[in-house]
């Protein structure tokens, strides 16, 4: 029987929300080369796919994280996917901007809060992990009580890994670069052959291909 890690990993690859091409790399926003390409906004147009992620989301928030009262977004991937985990166990649901508004009232989170409130953010991808810990750290800010992140993917790129430790925040992810590249491999979506590149990448990308 397949685990959930694998099955959200055959979904995302199948709908092409992650693309591996290690012949051709991309280049990120922030100028890193990589075999990867990851837009889970794609999920959102194939029902079958969010309604896997929003239950499995949901089963590793209640396993994780039991004490769990308000479900965060971050804004703006993580928005629908907080929705319909919300939905989902019947919490309260808010968003968490990626800086206050400079305007009205000011809010950083928009939705109601109450100090102390045990929360649980909610992202769609992790990388070094420092947008939504900074997403965190705002929460906090206004009175949350973090119990953690739940994210749908993860690179698992030891900067992430390193910053989560820091902050003292736990994360589950439904699946991750490890089970994405066996899967890959399993349904030809990439060769046996190019599996040493890719996960050379995941060790050190900022000086991969260098």
């Amino acid at each position: 029987m397949k685990t959930i890690e694998h099955l959200i990993a055959e979904e995302l690859l199948k709908i092409k929300a992650v693309f591996l091409n290690p012949k051709e790399p991309f280049t990120w926003a922030s100028g890193i080369k990589s075999p990867i390409y990851c837009d889970n906004r794609l999920t959102m147009s194939y029902p079958k796919v969010r309604k896997a992620i929003a239950q499995g989301l949901a089963e590793k928030i209640k396993a994780n994280y039991p004490e769990v009262e308000v479900i965060a977004g971050t804004a703006t991937a993580g928005i629908p996917h907080a929705a319909w985990v919300a939905e989902i166990l019947d919490l309260p649901m808010v968003y968490i901007r990626s800086k206050a508004k400079d305007h009205g009232k000011g809010n950083q989170i928009e939705g109601t809060i109450t100090q102390g409130q045990k929360m649980v953010v909610i992202e769609d991808l992790i990388s070094t992990g420092g947008s939504v810990l900074e997403a965190c750290q705002a929460a906090k800010r206004e009175g949350a009580d973090i119990l953690g992140v739940a994210a749908i993917f993860t690179y698992e790129l030891p900067k992430g890994q390193a910053n989560f430790q820091a902050a003292h925040i736990p994360l589950v992810t439904l699946t991750n670069y490890s089970t994405l590249l066996k899967t890959a491999v399993e349904k030809a979506y990439v060769q046996q052959e190019d599996l040493a590149l890719l996960n050379s990448w995941k060790q050190d990308p900022e000086n991969w291909l260098k």
